[in-house]
């Protein structure tokens, strides 16, 4: 493959993985994802903006192959699905000047054991010239690791963004082509990984408005022609408002935490309330990542197992609290045989974003006729803490 034209004088020589699985031994990838790496060519000077992940080396090295003189590496994130080829690429060109915010440098240097001479820190708002074209270097940390930066190309008004509106999709095309198909991957992937950091994705934002931007070329997935399009998905998701909907994340070993479910489902669907549940025996971590994007209530369901949760659900409640969603109210229902510490030790586990706890409803054995009855009652508690939030 050649590489691809962003605009004159500035092309992707990243690459597809179309079969990648999982990141981060954790986050499944139902559609792969790219490595978007960036070369970018002045009148005197040529700068590579990031590199790829270490087993797609060859794709970014064939590229290379046409490229005689680099003078700079842009590193605007540490971790090895950008900066995994840097030590690379700096030894097939040796004097190139690696450029990165100080965090970086500390993290590459140990982590990548990059000569340390090689590196050049930049400061926010620092720009290196390379001729007829400038690159501007705007710290935006925790974006979603401390030492992030993005990289504005002044002349061109094009923002290497870095995982800043990304998104884990393999695909040909080069620049969204179809906006219902890129709102679900990017919408999961700032489920995964900024809804933590919201907060200063907003400021990010409006730091973002003072600059002119024709073309967002982030790190993953294809780029946006239209900048507006994922900037105001990223306001809308980074708010602190949510939606009439209740997440249900659960586990049933003998059926009795099933038939909970199923009725309290029934029940609040009946209140007018939205309800996704997910099976933890088979769920998508990421589905329920996307889905906590907008959820005002989460109901954790488990059968004890001896007297704790289910490890399928304390795993899934531990990441819950990691992603510190925007949830208002919280609770747990389910089952156990002899005795539970179940409510206590998974509200416990909730200090992230410390949501209003409400009522459970744990029960013993099958459920009965009173314990239906329990269950419609938190789902009266739910629907009417909806309709105070002015959802219903």
């Amino acid at each position: 493959m050649k590489p691809r034209v962003v605009v004159d004088g500035v092309s992707w020589v990243g690459a597809i993985d179309w079969d990648r699985e999982l990141f981060d031994a954790l986050i499944p990838l139902p559609e792969g994802t790219t490595y978007n790496a960036y070369l970018v060519e002045g009148s005197e000077k040529t700068a590579l903006v990031d590199t790829v992940d270490p087993r797609t080396a060859a794709e970014l090295d064939a590229f290379l192959d046409g490229v005689d003189t680099l003078d700079y590496v842009v590193a605007n994130h540490a971790e090895q699905d950008h900066a995994g080829q840097i030590g690379a690429v700096l030894d097939r060109y040796p004097d190139a000047t690696l450029l990165c915010t100080p965090k970086c440098k500390g993290l590459l240097v140990d982590e990548l054991h990059i000569e340390e001479a090689r590196v050049q820190a930049v400061d926010d708002g620092e720009t290196v010239s390379l001729g007829d074209r400038t690159l501007e270097f705007l710290h935006m940390p925790w974006v979603h690791w401390p030492e992030t930066m993005t990289t504005y190309l002044r002349e061109d008004n094009l923002l290497f963004s870095c995982d800043f509106f990304g998104s884990h999709l393999a695909t040909s095309d080069l620049f969204v082509q179809d906006e219902r198909m890129q709102y679900e991957p990017t919408k999961r992937y700032f489920a995964e990984i900024m809804m933590p950091f919201r907060s200063l994705i907003r400021k990010h934002l409006e730091r973002l408005d003072d600059y002119e931007i024709d073309v967002i070329c982030p790190s993953h997935g294809p780029l946006y022609d239209r900048p507006q399009l994922v900037t105001d998905w990223y306001r809308e998701w980074s708010d602190e408002s949510t939606q009439n909907l209740v997440l249900i994340p659960w586990i049933s070993m003998h059926g009795s935490t099933r038939s909970m479910v199923n009725h309290l489902a029934g029940a609040l669907i009946d209140r007018g309330v939205r309800v996704a549940p997910f099976d933890l025996a088979v769920a998508d971590l990421g589905r329920i990542a996307t889905e906590l994007v907008d959820a005002t209530t989460v109901v954790i369901a488990t059968p004890a197992m001896m007297i704790g949760p289910h490890p399928k659900v304390a795993y899934a409640t531990f990441v819950v609290n990691a992603l510190r969603p925007k949830a208002k109210f919280a609770t747990v229902v389910g089952s156990y045989g002899w005795a539970n510490k179940v409510v206590e030790t998974l509200t416990g586990m909730l200090t992230a974003f410390k949501p209003e706890l409400l009522e459970p409803v744990l029960i013993k054995g099958a459920p009965r006729e009173q314990d239906l009855a329990s269950l419609d009652k938190l789902a009266d508690a739910i629907a009417e803490k909806h309709r105070e939030a002015g959802l219903l």
